[in-house]
């Protein structure tokens, strides 16, 4: 605070500097009429505090306006949602895409360890790999528990056994090529013959698996050192034989019948279901669409008869249908049993002939205990004053072919040695100098000594005439065709071929010519082992 002013002049110098109102402010604090703030920094306080109030009064009466205006406050949320969903969409995506490639390469690198799906309702007990090693130990097998293992024993790749395993119901490859057969007694047999690399597969699991399984005695059909002509010996010189077939035998043995009989030898489950989808397969229907070729389901998968594993596995099967049948003969006191496939036989002496038909009653009741089903028009009994056939054999004293049959025989070959194979046919075999030469084959099996004769013959006729030209013979409808629908080349193994086309015509081609001729032999169901000679292939390889 500056002193007093002492005279006029001091007092106007003063006020000249300070301000009329600061130096009032100066003189009532002076003489103690004022002690608080100057007067002029309270205005500017309550200036400043009336600014702020007027601001904050201007931002209420704005928002007031603003909420006032419904649509706008609407439009407004609205887009701060559909940014916020748009932010949240892009992560959900980008988190999903990182989650998908994860999986996927997590799929694709258990698919190279593993099998995780053999098909809808096919693909339980994959994680499964637990054996019983001391089963299988016993019955001499190989330790497979893997889908992997599997594979590397097999020597192929696990993606290609997954290819040959797998089951669709609607599938563009079809991994068997199928045709018909005339049989004997009428209608056609149908022989489902695997491509080769499945039939490779197959052909592994019976060297390596079925053949070393001992089965029943009674049991003569597609067994080493066995044939039609073992399973007639025990029937010679019987006063009654008695022949039963089983009705759509390899159809019986179905999909969960084949899985038992892999799971009994000891294998995992894993195991056993990959070794029960190679060898089985269902029905198909062929259908061509849109220039594509569809083969669609329509059964349960069943023993395909042309497959290397379908005679093995149904021997193994019937072991104890054997053993019980043995013992019902047994008991009646019929003296032999045996069963080539599905043809069983029964011989006895006199004493038995009382017994045929409780023999026949209790015969149908253990058949159909065990799951299969007797021929109703392939029952015969037949007594010792007329021929009686085993498996297409006459036993009345040995072993035998027909004698019309060799005497029609005799007569082909006679006629083709005279005027040549032009015009003749022995059989539904396309190419007669075949046909002879197998049927020759099968006469040497039962009968060496005339087969021995007929071969020389047919070596005179094939130096004298050669062989005829091969020609295509006229081949059976394309099986499983849609009705509506033109039959389409069997397709290869690889999938369905390139450019189909429906509409143009095909080339028919027939399967091999059968040796045996079918209308003059008896064929068991599946195809007699040993048919056409020792020198010749066994029925299924003959594709």
């Amino acid at each position: 605070m500056t002193s007093q002013p002492s005279s006029r002049q001091e007092l106007y110098d003063r006020i000249r500097e300070v301000g009329r109102t600061q130096f009032i402010y100066e003189q009532m604090v002076r003489l103690g009429f004022w002690a608080g703030p100057h007067p002029n920094s309270i205005a500017s306080a309550e200036h400043a505090r009336k600014q702020e109030l007027i601001a904050q009064l201007n931002v209420l009466r704005t928002e007031q306006s603003r909420l006032r205006n419904t649509a706008e406050l609407l439009k407004e949320a609205r887009k701060r949602r559909m940014a916020d969903s748009r932010l949240r969409q892009q992560e959900t995506k980008a988190r999903r895409e990182r989650e998908r490639e994860r999986r996927a390469q997590a799929w694709a690198e258990r698919k190279q360890l593993d099998l995780l799906h053999l098909g809808p309702g096919r693909s339980g007990g994959l994680n499964d790999a637990a054996l019983e090693v001391d089963l299988l130990a016993r019955f001499g097998l190989p330790p497979l528990g893997s889908p992997h293992e599997i594979a590397s024993a097999m020597g192929i790749t696990l993606g290609e056994l997954r290819f040959l395993a797998y089951g669709r119901p609607v599938s563009q490859v079809s991994h068997y090529v199928r045709f018909k057969l005339p049989k004997k007694t009428g209608g056609h047999r149908l022989i489902s013959a695997p491509m080769p690399r499945l039939k490779r597969a197959q052909r592994w699991i019976y060297d390596n698996i079925l053949s070393r399984l001992q089965v029943h005695d009674a049991a003569h059909g597609f067994l080493p050192g066995r044939s039609i002509v073992s399973n007639a010996r025990p029937h010679v010189g019987a006063e009654v034989v008695v022949n039963l077939d089983l009705k759509d035998f390899f159809p019986t043995m179905t999909y969960p019948r084949v899985w038992g009989v892999f799971r009994s030898l000891g294998y995992s489950k894993a195991a056993t279901t990959v070794f029960a989808m190679l060898c089985t397969e269902p029905e198909s229907v062929q259908i061509d669409l849109d220039g594509r070729r569809y083969f669609v389901a329509t059964s349960e998968r069943f023993l395909p008869q042309g497959a290397p594993t379908s005679p093995a596995i149904t021997n193994w099967a019937c072991r104890r249908l054997d053993q019980r049948l043995c013992d019902i003969a047994a008991l009646n006191g019929f003296s032999a049993y045996t069963r080539y496939a599905d043809d069983l036989t029964f011989s006895g002496d006199k004493a038995a002939l009382p017994k045929v038909g409780r023999l026949l009653s209790q015969a149908r009741n253990v058949i159909a205990d065990e799951r299969f089903v007797v021929h109703p028009d392939k029952t015969r009994v037949l007594h010792r004053g007329r021929r009686q056939e085993v498996t297409g054999l006459v036993v009345n004293d040995l072993p035998n072919i027909p004698r019309d049959t060799l005497r029609r025989f005799r007569a082909l070959l006679f006629q083709i040695e005279k005027d040549g194979p032009e015009g003749k046919q022995w059989g539904a075999g396309g190419d007669v100098i075949n046909s002879i030469e197998g049927f020759a084959n099968y006469v040497l099996m039962v009968n060496p000594a005339k087969g021995a004769a007929f071969k020389a013959q047919i070596a005179r006729i094939v130096a004298r005439h050669g062989r005829p030209a091969p020609r295509y013979a006229p081949s059976a409808p394309a099986l499983g065709a849609a009705p509506a629908l033109s039959p389409s080349p069997t397709p290869t193994h690889g999938g369905p071929p390139s450019n189909p086309s429906p509409s143009l015509p095909e080339i028919p081609v027939s399967p091999p010519s059968s040796p045996v001729a079918p209308i003059e032999v008896d064929v068991p169901e599946g195809g007699p082992e040993g048919t056409q000679g020792e020198d010749s292939k066994k029925w299924w390889k003959m594709w």
